[in-house]
């Protein structure tokens, strides 16, 4: 009788253990998803809005950088150019994010870009992979935003 108080005991402290081992290794990863979404909309800003290249290429990119667009080589370096042409060629472009979600190191920016105020722009999902806070590496799609739609439910 002993024997089977101190089996039940040890099992329910055993499942007490791998639920709180399980509550705490959930909220580690939860915070991992949090602080990497935060970092790559800030990277982001600073690319898309603020047209910070310099602190943004301190900041957000890693090395190495594995880029999956086709126009783009591996590397920080060409992603980083890329950003000072366009800061240039479009000083007033912008990026809202629409949304933004996480799964473990991968997150996702669905944004609405556009190169001038005036004009509809396009929609664009990025992916980033982060590492010890910086994207090292980059998937993209994106489309233009039509004159018209077959629905009433808009792409943002």
């Amino acid at each position: 009788m002993i024997s089977n108080r101190i089996s039940c005991l040890l099992g329910s402290a055993f499942a007490l253990f791998t639920a709180a081992s399980s509550q705490a290794a959930d909220s580690a990863q939860e915070a991992l998803e949090a602080a990497n979404t935060e970092k790559a909309i800030y990277c982001m800003d600073l690319l898309e809005n603020k047209l910070d290249v310099d602190k943004a290429a301190e900041e957000c990119f890693g090395d190495p950088y594995i880029q999956h667009s086709p126009r783009l080589e591996d590397g920080r370096e060409s992603v980083i150019a890329l950003f000072r042409a366009r800061a240039k060629k479009y000083p007033e472009y912008s990026a809202r994010i629409v949304r933004s979600a996480a799964n473990g190191d991968l997150v996702w920016l669905h944004m609405h870009v556009k190169r001038s105020p005036s004009e509809r722009g396009g929609a664009v999902v990025n992916i980033f992979r982060m590492k010890d806070g910086k994207m090292v590496e980059h998937w993209n799609v994106g489309m233009p935003v039509p004159e018209t739609s077959k629905n009433d439910n808009g792409m943002f």
